[in-house]
């Protein structure tokens, strides 16, 4: 599978649950924290991916995409902080779904930049042969992705 489109489906993946989530009623606690605790695990795995294999290679076919990388691993860093918050935090505090939603509308924007204004051009610049080889390689170290979102490199700078 080629890389952008392993990314894209990632991205599909996390936006269900996302909406699971603001469906669920108010008082759903044990629904809305097996929820978050899929998100959790979704995104950590993704930007795992992303950080050690998608991000170095799109830096190095693209060059001009130097600062969308760097401006989407700032923003991993903020939301691996929030998935570990949220891990440790109980369905039912007060500050639950108001984490949750801000967690939400960060990975949005953050979605929403990278197939908008930079996938294209890493996708012209690497070409289906390279994006396919990426994909492969991307899909394997997903099993080797950690569980903890601190264990992202972003979340330590």
């Amino acid at each position: 599978m080629d890389g952008i489109v392993l990314l894209k489906e990632d991205h599909k993946t996390v936006e269900k649950l996302f909406k699971q989530f603001e469906k669920a009623a108010d008082d759903a606690h044990a629904e809305k924290r097996k929820i978050a605790d899929q998100v959790i695990e979704e995104l950590t795995t993704h930007t795992w991916i992303e950080e050690k294999i998608f991000y170095p290679a799109a830096r190095e076919a693209a060059p001009d995409t130097k600062d969308h990388v760097l401006e989407s691993i700032e923003e991993h860093h903020v939301v691996l902080w929030m998935l570990s918050e949220l891990k440790d935090l109980d369905a039912a505090d007060e500050r639950f779904d108001a984490k949750m939603s801000v967690l939400m509308e960060n990975v949005r924007h953050h979605v929403e930049e990278e197939e908008k204004e930079w996938f294209p051009d890493v996708r012209k610049a690497m070409g289906r042969n390279r994006l396919t080889a990426l994909g492969e390689q991307m899909e394997a170290a997903k099993k080797k992705a950690p569980g903890e979102p601190l264990a992202v490199p972003s979340a330590k700078h």
